[in-house]
Parts: C-alpha cells; sequence; structure tokens
C-alpha cells in the first residue's frame, strides 16, 4: 500500500509518519532523531518519541553504520529527592523577590 509515492509502514503513529519519509529526511541530511524530528514531526506527538524513537535510531544506525546508542539520548536524571513546593515557598533566604506587576528584582 502506498500514500504520495510513497510506502506507508508507520513508524510514528501519533504523527503518522512513515519509515520513507524518515529514511528521506536521513538521505537529505539528518543525522540524528532531533533533526528526523525537525524535519518529520516523528516523535513530536502525544508519547513525544516512546513508541518511534527506537525505530528511528535504528534507521539512523543502519543508514550510517554506527551503533544504535549512539543516536539515542541519555538516561533521565530524576531529582534524588523530590522537595516539596511548600517547603520552597517557607524559605526565607532567597536572594530574589517578586514585586506586584514587576519581574523579579534583587532585595
Amino acid at each position: 500500500m502506498e500514500r504520495d509515492g510513497m510506502k506507508t509502514e508507520i513508524v510514528c503513529r501519533c504523527e503518522e509518519v512513515t519509515a520513507d519519509e524518515i529514511m528521506e529526511a536521513i538521505r537529505n541530511g539528518a543525522d540524528s532523531l532531533e533533526a528526523v524530528k525537525k524535519a518529520t514531526r516523528a516523535g513530536m506527538g502525544f508519547c513525544q518519541g516512546r513508541t518511534c524513537k527506537r525505530l528511528t535510531a535504528r534507521m539512523l544506525a543502519c543508514y550510517y553504520n554506527m551503533p544504535v546508542d549512539r543516536f539515542l539520548p541519555g538516561s533521565l536524571r530524576l531529582p534524588v529527592t523530590p522537595i516539596r513546593l511548600d517547603l520552597l515557598a517557607e524559605t526565607e533566604d532567597v536572594p530574589f523577590t517578586a514585586k506586584e506587576g514587576a519581574p523579579c528584582e534583587k532585595s
């Protein structure tokens, strides 16, 4: 099955981006997930690339003959300990104060 002369193997379901559209972007110089995303919108949908990121990285790795890990982002670094916002609000040693209708100014 084809759409506009391109195969319809959908890689990014959220944005309906096909494998051929991604390969076209790669052949036109896209050399990272971010570059493919800018060229095709793959990874910009509701899931933010959770489904298509690895497939797109594999396509990049095959084209550039490099390891897949080279194209995948590093691991997400979460805070070690969550901080409650009410505790932050009680802090007295904040170097900036907000005045009504004005940006924060140094106190």
